[in-house]
């Protein structure tokens, strides 16, 4: 039988659930689809957040020929008999060129991408890409600079009811069986903001009724889940809980656990690019300050990982997984941009002290620009006391030590430099 994520599949905007930043009334797509004037464009985000979804209604809409592909299974010569097809097509279509729609558009080799240029170029085809990956790291620029990129976001609580009652209400399957939903917690928390999650749990749950009346609760869905953890999981995206947890053990300073779902994601096949990069991402925001050289081994791996791939790259991976693991950690970086950006959306542009900004002309001079502007290096120890933050915020602190020996010895220096001011760092 069909699975019920495929069953519920909507055919029109009216039933599409979510994204309503792209298809709600005015919002760029729905412009799009109403006039008739599609351009190629790439859709990224989690998984089951509707990204083939909107395609498949898109094309439905609009009318036109809709060519699936996936970067898992196709090449090149898959990629030039759609463009072949679409051609023999031109004309043919007043909305439109034919739709290729490539899932996961972000495991395209550079030549298979650079095959696509031309017919996006030309217009032989309106391309729809779907990632969960940030295109501007994997797809080529030429490709890039031809779409536009469009965000979709995770589905919030009121989208998971209300699609858990489409789905309790239009599909004929649930409706022949005997249950009842007295409460949704489990159901919401475990699903993600995943579309297909949530209806793969559902129909998973209700399914074990066998032939008796089932009242699904948080309790019924825990249980039912911990039988059969991956079950719910149709599609293998364990992906995102796996990498949370990957990162999860490295902050936690547990390199064993840390190698284990390494290896998870190794067996599997993961991308190591992208679990280099989620590296990089946790030697600036966990370990930091304490550990600069942290970023440093990331990076390297990084850079090794381009040039090797597997299987040799799970040794580097490993290697920067366990320096990280090990490492001390600090988030301080992390928590004073994020002040300093809460500051900033606050408060506003606050304007530059005279005495910090450049003086190119006589006039600039005369207004008093640079003026009183100590420089540095005249000083002992390169440092003299003068103000750099904005009159309303020359108070202000953003970045505080923490206690690893690292930051300790840089809040000492701060608090000799200067003075009760510095001390506020610590």
């Amino acid at each position: 039988m069909m699975p019920l994520a495929e069953r519920l599949r909507p055919k029109t905007l009216e039933d599409y659930v979510g994204q309503e930043h792209l298809v709600g009334q005015g919002a760029i797509l729905r412009q799009m689809i109403e006039r008739g004037v599609l351009t190629s464009f790439i859709l990224w985000g989690p998984p089951g957040v509707g990204k083939t979804t909107l395609a498949r209604v898109i094309a439905h809409t609009l009318e036109l020929p809709f060519y699936t592909l996936s970067a898992v299974t196709s090449g090149v010569k898959e990629v030039r008999e759609v463009i072949d097809k679409a051609r023999r097509q031109d004309g043919l279509f007043s909305k439109g060129r034919p739709i290729l729609f490539i899932d996961e558009i972000h495991r395209f080799s550079k030549s298979q991408q650079d095959s696509l240029l031309g017919a996006v170029e030309n217009g032989t085809i309106t391309l729809i890409g779907a990632t969960t990956e940030n295109p501007s790291f994997e797809v080529i620029t030429p490709l890039l600079s031809r779409c536009q990129v469009y965000v979709l976001k995770s589905l919030g609580k009121d989208d998971l009811l209300k699609l858990l009652n489409r789905a309790i209400n239009e599909d004929e399957q649930l409706r022949k069986l005997d249950f009842e939903i007295k409460q949704t917690d489990s159901l919401l928390r475990y699903s993600g903001g995943d579309a297909r999650k949530l209806l793969n749990i559902l129909e998973l749950v209700v399914e074990s009724a066998d032939g008796n009346k089932i009242v699904i609760d948080n309790d019924v869905v825990t249980r039912r889940l911990q039988q059969n953890p991956v079950a719910y999981d149709k599609d293998g995206e364990m992906h995102y809980d796996i990498i949370s947890a990957f990162i999860k053990s490295i902050r936690g300073s547990d390199p064993d656990a840390a190698v284990y779902w390494l290896a998870r994601m190794v067996e599997a096949g993961e991308d190591p690019k992208f679990i280099a990069r989620r590296l990089c991402i946790s030697a600036a925001e966990d370990i930091g300050l304490a550990n600069p050289n942290a970023i440093l081994i990331a990076n390297a791996c990084f850079d090794v990982i381009s040039k090797i791939g597997w299987p040799e790259g799970r040794i580097p991976l490993a290697e920067a997984t366990i320096y990280l693991a090990t490492s001390q950690k600090s988030n301080s970086a992390y928590l004073a941009i994020d002040s300093a950006l809460q500051e900033v959306r606050q408060s506003g542009n606050q304007p530059v002290p005279l005495h910090l900004r450049n003086a190119p002309t006589e006039l600039m001079k005369e207004l008093g620009y640079s003026e009183g502007y100590k420089y540095a290096h005249d000083y002992p120890n390169h440092f003299v006391k003068q103000q750099f933050l904005p009159d309303q915020l020359k108070e202000k602190r953003f970045w505080f030590a923490q206690g690893n020996p690292a930051e300790q010895r840089t809040a000492e220096w701060m608090k000799y430099l200067w003075g009760e001011k510095g001390e506020k760092n610590e």
